[in-house]
């Protein structure tokens, strides 16, 4: 396999980029049929026909390959089928058909092998494009018409049957779903949504057939958005990658010199073409891309994109992690987290007169009950007669009774007396304290805050033990809300008040120290995802800016996939620089060993290729190994230790 295996390396591109799988099948077939052909002949005692086989088996992939080179060499491109070409015409030239035979087969063969090698590898993200959807089933006037994606708009409602890949993102309209979320989340066990819950594009119905309301045209939903990602990370090189161009190149001088002198020392020709022969760039060439396309399959099976070989490079190499709080390390949304109950309603019942009338505010605080008397499958009723008083809040009539949901101000407005400690937030509380009132009277003080996600401290730990020195909470909240949050996990400093500038300077500060490593979610962290040595994104329905800025894209909203993937990143590192070292190695000693004639053109055509499957079988190693990323990623954070 004399020829460079990474598609899109400039300066050493593969000749071969344009051949169909089809004439790389048959350029297989054609020499191992030759060769075949003409050990029978030879055993057959008829050594004229056995050398007209071998030669025209040669031929049949030296007329290709010298096609290929010269288109490459008018373009510029000086490629290491030169010396497949050299190594084939000069086993001709010297009367040596059964070495150009065997040649012509592993150069050919070693098509196929590439193919397999990097198919397997990027089978998770393939599959990830392969699967998007093309049309839909529209409820239309009550009968269902099949339409393109791209006709479906907000409101839509979607019959998605059984098997079905969920087209946009969208809410469950009555009853429930049951859906695989393991190609984009890696999550093994189906999940269940109940009506008016939001689901996600790309998931698979596995459940009875349900009903979805789109949300979401297809371009801008979640799946849609992963596949533009998917296709934009294939397109990348990776440093590693651009480390073989050049090398691949000295390479290549160093196998003319060597062969040259051989020739010149002993006026040998034969030990010239052996050193051609055995010489293989496949250990450069081939081992990095295999082993980087491994972790960037095992990654996206967990449910973390990363933007190319040079993003898994930097991943494994991490020492400072910046990181923003809210959406980040906490939900970025308010959630209740504590109740005070007055008179006679409990706290069930308090939450539902609140979230029924604040169903008709767009207020974030009103959003908020809404969402959580939902999750706790509480009826809501139709509020009517409702007045509301920007930054104060809302009142109106719910089943019969006057209910007000606001601040202080609203309640002395409307002559409600809460005890006075009753309405100041605690600091680990940043988001806000909400009164309600019914029938005249207090019923509850309930007290919203944005909490810090499950898995946020464990995450952090784990990053610490996957060779992270320093952490960084950068934030735009106030500084003791930012202390609170994070007293007790492993933070080395705090940064607060910051806008996004600020956040940029930070990062910059910090790369001193070692490469950075961003992590955030909203549009305000574009620009400091941008200037990290390496940016992760969380949430595949985080904002669009920063998932584009990001190298890094977390596709479950989770932080625990993370280390995971750092370690996935560290052992494709390690393995393709072991393929590279040892491969290149053992190439040289073979070099060497032709030259002083030790080894023939037969035997050294097939120790290059037991080298290359050798290089081959360990860069694909990365794609198993210890927690290979089967199990669900959001059941816990997976450590690096």
């Amino acid at each position: 396999m004399m020829t460079t295996l990474t598609a899109g390396l400039p300066g050493v591109r593969r000749s071969v980029a344009g051949w169909s799988p089809r004439l790389r099948g048959w350029l297989a077939v054609l020499p191992l049929s030759g060769l075949c052909a003409g050990l029978s002949a030879h055993a057959l005692g008829r050594a004229d026909v056995a050398a007209t086989a071998w030669t025209l088996a040669t031929l049949a992939v030296l007329v290709v390959l010298v096609t290929q080179v010269v288109r490459s060499l008018a373009k510029g491109d000086v490629g290491l089928d030169l010396v497949a070409l050299l190594s084939m015409g000069g086993a001709l030239a010297l009367s040596q058909p059964l070495a150009g035979a065997v040649i012509a087969l592993m150069y050919a063969g070693g098509q196929s092998l590439e193919a397999y090698a990097s198919g397997r590898a990027g089978k998770a993200m393939t599959a990830l494009v392969a699967r998007q959807p093309r049309t839909a089933l529209r409820e239309d006037g009550g009968a269902l018409t099949e339409v393109p994606l791209a006709a479906l708009v907000p409101g839509d409602r979607i019959l998605v049957r059984v098997g079905d890949v969920v087209p946009v993102d969208g809410r469950v309209a009555t009853g429930s779903a049951i859906l695989d979320q393991s190609s984009l989340t890696g999550e093994a066990l189906p999940v269940t949504f109940l009506a008016n819950e939001p689901v996600l594009s790309g998931t698979v119905n596995t459940g009875t057939p349900f009903t979805l309301v789109a949300e979401r045209p297809a371009a801008d939903s979640t799946y849609a958005g992963i596949v533009r990602l998917v296709e934009a990370a294939q397109a990348r090189k990776a440093p590693m990658a651009r480390l073989a161009d050049r090398y691949g190149l000295a390479f290549l001088g160093l196998t003319l010199l060597l062969a040259g002198g051989a020739w010149a020392f002993t006026g040998d020709p034969v030990r010239a073409l052996a050193v051609l022969v055995v010489a293989t760039p496949c250990p450069l060439i081939l081992a990095v891309p295999v082993a980087l396309v491994s972790g960037l399959s095992r990654a996206a099976g967990i449910g973390v994109l990363i933007k190319g070989g040079g993003a898994l490079e930097t991943l494994a190499r991490i020492r400072v992690l910046v990181i923003d709080k809210t959406g980040t390390l906490t939900h970025g949304s308010a959630r209740l987290t504590s109740a005070r109950i007055f008179g006679r309603f409990d706290e069930a019942e308090a939450l539902r007169l609140a979230a029924s009338l604040d169903q008709a505010s767009g207020h974030p605080m009103a959003r908020a009950l809404v969402e959580e008397a939902r999750r706790r499958g509480l009826t809501l009723s139709q509020p009517t007669k409702v007045t509301e008083s920007p930054g104060d809040g809302i009142s109106g009539w719910v089943e019969e009774r006057h209910v007000i949901v606001g601040g202080p101000h609203l309640m002395r407005m409307h002559d409600v007396r809460f005890p006075q400690t009753d309405g100041v937030p605690s600091v680990t509380a940043p988001v806000a304290t909400v009164l309600v009132a019914a029938e005249g009277a207090p019923i509850a003080v309930l007290e919203l805050a944005d909490p810090l996600r499950n898995d946020g401290g464990g995450t952090l730990a784990a990053l610490r033990e996957c060779g992270v020195a320093r952490i960084v909470l950068a934030t735009g909240d106030r500084r003791a809300i930012a202390e609170a949050l994070v007293a007790g996990l492993p933070v080395d400093a705090v940064a607060a008040d910051l806008d996004p500038n600020a956040k940029t300077d930070i990062v910059a500060a910090e790369r001193r120290k070692g490469p950075v490593m961003m992590v955030g979610d909203g549009v305000n962290d574009a620009p400091a995802l941008a200037a990290a040595d390496l940016g992760v994104a969380l949430g595949a329905r985080g904002a669009a800016a920063a998932a584009e800025a990001a190298d890094v894209v977390l596709l479950v909203d989770s932080l625990a996939p993370l280390p995971h993937a750092i370690r996935i990143a560290q052992r494709a590192r390690t393995i393709a620089l072991q393929s590279v070292w040892v491969g290149l190695g053992l190439s040289l000693g073979s070099m060497v060993a032709a030259a002083l004639g030790y080894l023939s053109p037969l035997q050294g055509a097939l120790l290059q290729e037991a080298i290359d499957v050798a290089v081959i079988l360990n860069a694909m190693r990365a794609l198993g190994g210890p927690q290979d990323g089967r199990e669900p990623t959001t059941q816990g954070v997976p450590h690096c230790s």
